[in-house]
């Protein structure tokens, strides 16, 4: 079997080549650059808990220490602080004394604790990794010029210094918003181009809230130039800040000078005195684009990262949601490679993903014109008591409509009603939470750390296993049973024993996706209903994969498209 073609060497594709590789899936990345990647400390990403888990899974770095989780939030408006929250006391304060938001007390999850990191640590890190990978190969200095896709598998060539035919099982392209790939396949990009800009510098400096990411709109001083009104400073390690200033619609030119100024007057009204010393690393500006393409599957090609979406306004993080596409398709690519032609299961990855960032876009431009626009939230959100600043705080900390990651509720490897289906704090189509469990080998290990090795997980909830050895109960009660029922599956399945799981009473069997996402939980031990649903996720019953086989791979990307055009359409601002 040929390998997986992945264009592009961003963080999206080397993380996928990875992930493919821990399944067995060999893989060539074409770069089209030299290998190197530039250290640009003004060009950082914030994580999520399960993405920067999925990343340490891969490199075996720990990247949260390599970056810096924010030790809390704050969000101004002129001189009143509208939200306080800190993590490390794992509830928000509420708002200042004379707040106009009126909020309590808030619960803060610990998934709510953002990761802040250097993009080019995390690609070095990366690339660290596939260079110990006997399945990654990286072809570099190499740029893609042609696809040609046959029915038994796809053909690219690439220009450069010794122009190379490839051959592969199928194709990702990887390789960011002017997509060679998406161009080679006539993939419509529609949507809005700069719907925000910002001005970016790096800086060490000393600031009044040390650890805290800060939203400060409407700042009381006069600033140099154009200005919209709104700063955010988010810390990175080692003394490190990035500032983001909100630019006015427009072209206005941002000069090094007027940057230079803005600093300084930033950093003397939040000192309250005279500018503090600091030290300036970097500085850019950052254009935000809203896009979403038409189709993410194209026969034997898929499209991941921002090859097949653009977003980044109000906080939300673009990378996060790549980082998603990569995982979401890793684990389907594998069962396809490794055991044929998967097309129902192949096709939802566009059902799946592209729904999840659709969602996020609408939501995200029908806030834009609330939140930039000048008027009152209230009088167009039905129900909303929290404002401007608390909309900003879901996108930057990743919650809400604005900031959440996309669950697969509607999903098409989603098994009917299932009659012993019982409910768990997680919802059918979210993400696991990450328990301690005993693996198969009597080990105590995280949840996470058993996902994306290619293999359903089926985790039995037991209270009171936790304090005997493994030996003592693994043949007693209803594991001999259960581990019969998860032997006869038809995808291979790692079984797991939890002591709890937030919400799930005692013998409660959950099933998992390799990417960690819940497929459902059922009351006690249901053979029958444990293989209906671990069928359903591979994408329908032995017959209709047969049936998949026998079609062709061209008609597979029409399966899921007129289910989310509408969606994608309204999310991109196009009809």
């Amino acid at each position: 079997m040929d390998p997986v073609i992945i264009v592009g060497a961003g963080p999206v594709g080397l993380t996928l080549a990875l992930a493919l590789a821990r399944q067995e899936v060999p893989s060539v990345v074409l770069d089209e650059g030299p290998g190197k990647d530039d250290q640009r400390p003004a060009r950082t990403v914030v994580l999520r808990e399960d993405t920067a888990a999925l990343l340490e899974r891969l490199t075996g770095v720990p990247i949260s220490e390599a970056g810096f989780h924010w030790a809390g939030w704050r969000s101004m408006r002129r001189k009143q602080v509208m939200r306080q929250i800190s993590f490390g006391a794992g509830e928000d304060d509420g708002p200042a004394e004379g707040s106009p938001l009126g909020l309590g007390p808030e619960p803060v999850a610990e998934s709510d604790i953002p990761l802040h990191v250097a993009q080019h640590v995390l690609t070095g890190a990366l690339r660290a990794a596939i260079a110990r990978e006997r399945l990654v190969k990286v072809a570099l200095n190499s740029r893609l010029d042609s696809v040609e896709q046959e029915p038994s598998g796809i053909t690219a060539h690439t220009r450069g210094p010794g122009g190379t035919w490839w051959r592969g099982s199928y194709l990702v392209g990887c390789d960011g918003p002017r997509s060679t790939v998406r161009k080679l396949q006539d993939i419509r990009f529609p949507g809005r181009t700069a719907v925000e800009r910002h001005a970016v510098a790096a800086l060490r400096t000393e600031l009044p809230w040390p650890g805290e990411a800060l939203l400060h709109r409407m700042p009381p001083w006069r600033t140099s130039g154009p200005s919209a009104g709104e700063i955010t400073a988010r810390p990175l390690p080692d003394g490190v800040w990035r500032l983001d200033w909100l630019l006015p619609p427009g072209k206005d030119l941002v000069t090094p000078e007027l940057l230079v100024t803005r600093v300084r007057e930033t950093l003397a009204g939040w000192s309250g005195g005279p500018t503090p010393p600091y030290e300036l690393l970097d500085t850019g500006v950052h254009i935000v684009h809203h896009r979403l393409a038409r189709r993410w599957r194209a026969g034997r090609v898929f499209l991941a990262g921002d090859a097949a979406h653009l977003l980044g306004a109000l906080g939300t993080q673009g990378l996060d949601e790549g980082l998603r596409d990569a995982d979401n398709l890793a684990w389907k690519l594998s069962l396809a490679w490794h055991h044929g032609p998967h097309e129902a299961l192949l096709d939802s990855y566009q059902t799946e993903r592209r729904a999840a960032v659709s969602a996020r876009l609408r939501a995200a431009d029908q806030a834009l014109p609330l939140l930039r626009g000048g008027g009152g939230l209230r009088s167009y959100v039905p129900g909303s008591a929290r404002g401007h600043d608390g909309l900003l705080t879901d996108g930057h900390l990743g919650r809400g409509i604005l900031g959440a990651p996309g669950a697969y509720a509607h999903s098409p490897l989603a098994p009917q009603h299932i009659e012993a289906e019982v409910a768990v704090d997680t919802p059918p189509g979210s993400q696991v939470t990450d328990v301690q469990v005993t693996a198969e080998d009597g080990s105590f290990v995280r949840l996470r750390e058993r996902l994306g090795r290619g293999a359903l997980l089926v985790v039995l909830i037991a209270p009171g296993t936790g304090v005997w050895e493994r030996k003592h109960w693994v043949s007693a009660g209803i594991m001999p049973r259960l581990a019969a029922a998860v032997a006869a599956l038809p995808n291979p399945a790692e079984l797991l024993v939890a002591e709890s799981y937030p919400g799930a009473a005692a013998h409660t069997v959950l099933l998992v996706r390799p990417d960690g996402h819940l497929v459902t939980a059922l009351s006690g031990v249901r053979p029958a209903d444990l293989y209906s649903a671990a069928e359903a996720t591979l994408g329908g019953p032995a017959q209709e994969r047969e049936n998949d086989r026998a079609g062709t791979a061209g008609e597979s990307d029409k399966a899921g498209d007129s289910n989310t055009t509408a969606n994608a359409e309204a999310a991109a601002g196009t009809r």
